[in-house]
């Protein structure tokens, strides 16, 4: 190693923590999921996290009992956090349309900050959600922002707000997938396109459109599915 690239590993390691273990857990998945959002589950190597949380590969197996459940701790995290934010949003407390658009915004800009979550998903989109599916606490997470959407849509019909026959799981599809494409994308949009899609006023831009696009839908008058 050159004095280049140990100077660059000291700068990256996290600083030890003495009697603190939730603390050194934490430093832990802070550094794998940078390190399986990059090289993936296959390429991502404990020995690195552990030169850079200045731990050892033993303790890591200590703390989480192996790479697999390393990984899976990654991915739990990366689901909880964003779901732990969203019901912190108080949206019962807005109107149906306020509590929409609340949503739309903060999942457009959650996504744009953490492109370590997209590649993780997308990872495990490759991979048939292989490591994913043993996951029984990423299948409960994920039922918190479905059951938000259909008590949005229900004050909202109730009120003669929303009019649209519209399931929440499909409505969060819709707001998902325009979200995260952005991210997940961007580099071959621009390369394509010729357009940055992290530029202030493009993101302003998409931000009211996507708003825009599905308060327009659930206004609307729809025959029942």
């Amino acid at each position: 190693m050159s004095a280049d690239d140990a100077t660059e590993t000291n700068r990256k390691a996290k600083p030890s923590r003495k009697n603190d273990p939730e603390g050194t857990r934490q430093d832990i998945l802070e550094v794998a999921t940078e390190e399986f959002s990059s090289l993936g589950f296959s390429g991502g190597r404990v020995d690195a996290i552990a030169a850079r949380t200045r731990t050892t590969k033993r303790m890591i197996y200590y703390y989480f009992g192996g790479k697999e459940e390393l990984y899976l701790a990654v991915l739990e995290k990366a689901y909880g956090d964003i779901r732990a934010i969203e019901n912190q949003l108080n949206l019962q407390d807005l109107e149906p349309e306020a509590a929409i658009r609340a949503l739309i915004d903060f999942t457009f800009d959650y996504q744009e900050r953490h492109e370590d979550f997209i590649r993780l998903v997308s990872i495990e989109n490759i991979h048939h959600a292989e490591h994913m599916k043993k996951s029984k606490a990423i299948r409960n997470l994920n039922i918190t922002v479905i059951d938000t959407l259909a008590r949005i849509l229900e004050r909202g019909r109730a009120g003669g707000v929303f009019k649209a026959d519209i399931q929440p799981i499909d409505l969060h599809l819709m707001i998902s997938a325009f979200c995260f494409f952005r991210v997940s994308n961007r580099h071959t949009f621009n390369l394509i396109f010729h357009q940055d899609l992290a530029a202030t006023d493009t993101r302003a831009r998409h931000k009211r459109m996507i708003g825009d696009a599905i308060v327009s839908l659930l206004k609307a008058e729809t025959p029942a599915a």
